[in-house]
């Protein structure tokens, strides 16, 4: 009686090792790791920005060398709020390094920095995250379309108060994440005015 004997395709013929892949199937899953990571890395760009604080403008919140996560989706579906810590272009030459603020004044604002202290529509707004009391002053109104935004150090801060108001569209998105060094790693603290300023 004849035994039959069925070739198993999964082995190499006379030695029962299973049959390799072979190089082709190792390159194809390479590029299929590679395209998946290209996916990633562009809808991590789409949706965030990554920023390096570079100065002390936003002390004692940010400090000098840490790195920030931006959500760039927070301003599609809403508008910035005071308190807001935002990153933006900066308006007089868009093409320069992105900078980073607090934002103060909305459009139709009216603010004021007097005697070191700063009111927005004639009342005083409560700054417990500042580095020092402003000592510069000045009335500032912010037109439709454009922010007002400071440094938490006042003092040692270009911002709104000597470049002037920030247009919307160069708003790239809310800082959300301290995320380097990692042992300062936090979710970043934006100060709710929406009960101090009506």
């Amino acid at each position: 009686m004849e035994e039959s004997i069925l070739e198993n395709p999964a082995t190499e013929p006379e030695t029962g090792v299973p049959a390799s892949p072979g190089w082709g199937r190792f390159f194809l899953d390479v590029l299929e790791t590679l395209l998946l990571s290209a996916v990633l890395f562009l809808a991590i760009n789409a949706l965030s920005a990554r920023v390096r604080v570079d100065g002390f403008s936003m002390k004692p919140t940010l400090q000098d060398g840490e790195f920030v996560l931006v959500n760039r989706l927070s301003y599609l579906v809403g508008a910035p709020q005071r308190g807001d810590i935002i990153v933006f272009h900066f308006p007089l030459d868009p093409a320069s390094q992105d900078l980073i603020k607090r934002v103060i004044g909305l459009p139709g604002d009216v603010i004021a920095v007097q005697s070191g202290v700063l009111s927005v529509n004639g009342q005083p707004l409560p700054e417990p995250y500042i580095a020092a009391a402003p000592l510069y002053s000045g009335e500032w109104v912010v037109p439709a379309g454009e922010l007002f935004v400071l440094g938490d150090n006042r003092n040692d801060s270009s911002d709104s108060h000597s470049w002037g108001m920030l247009p919307l569209k160069e708003v790239v998105g809310k800082a959300v994440l301290i995320y380097w060094p990692f042992p300062k790693w936090k979710l970043i603290d934006h100060y709710d005015f929406s009960k101090a300023v009506q």
